[in-house]
């Protein structure tokens, strides 16, 4: 079963399409390649919020906390800040690898990042999840895609998300777009 299908069984999409997006461009922009199950999630959600927990960025969005260069940007400069005194975690160690965020949690300070190691493929790329408000950092072996559509259907391996389903327990999923939630542009 291909991912992208499970997820959209469970958390439709919006109904209206969405914007194109130039991914050459953007991974010109970005100076990496992205992966293609993360291309597959912009095409089909574009920026919004999941179970109005996780924020998905995208290339280009109209709204800066959800734009995936200005993130990127943003979370360089606060995650050199936060490495002068702090450790990196494992997977950071190896010279050149480097975390890219590709979505956040609301209101926790929370990201998910993409493990980017040298010489590795973008859809080779694994997820880490950080808590955002301190220093504990979580290793997912799967992609964006995976890691997301087990955090929604509640059988993600994870210390965080599990209030998704032993508080909240959705009985539906639903994903609104950044403009329904936020409504103007914050750019």
């Amino acid at each position: 079963m291909i991912p992208l299908d499970a997820l959209v069984r469970l958390c439709p999409p919006p109904v209206e399409p969405r914007p194109a997006v130039d991914w050459a461009q953007a991974e010109r922009a970005m100076g990496t390649g992205l992966p293609a199950d993360y291309k597959q999630l912009v095409e089909t959600y574009g920026d919004g919020i999941f179970d109005d927990t996780i924020w998905l960025l995208v290339p280009d969005s109209a709204y800066s906390d959800c734009d995936l260069r200005a993130q990127t940007m943003e979370r360089d400069e606060v995650l050199a800040d936060l490495w002068e005194f702090e450790e990196k975690p494992a997977g950071l160690l190896e010279a050149g690898a480097r975390v890219l965020p590709w979505a956040f949690e609301e209101g926790t300070g929370a990201f998910l990042y993409w493990l980017v190691r040298p010489g590795q493929p973008p859809d080779e790329w694994t997820v880490l999840y950080n808590e955002g408000r301190g220093p504990l950092w979580e290793h997912h072996d799967m992609g964006c895609l995976a890691l997301l559509l087990a955090v929604l259907s509640g059988t993600a391996e994870t210390e965080y998300f599990g209030y998704l389903y032993d508080v909240l327990k959705p009985a539906e999923h639903h994903f609104a777009t950044a403009d329904q939630v936020l409504g103007t542009s914050r750019r």
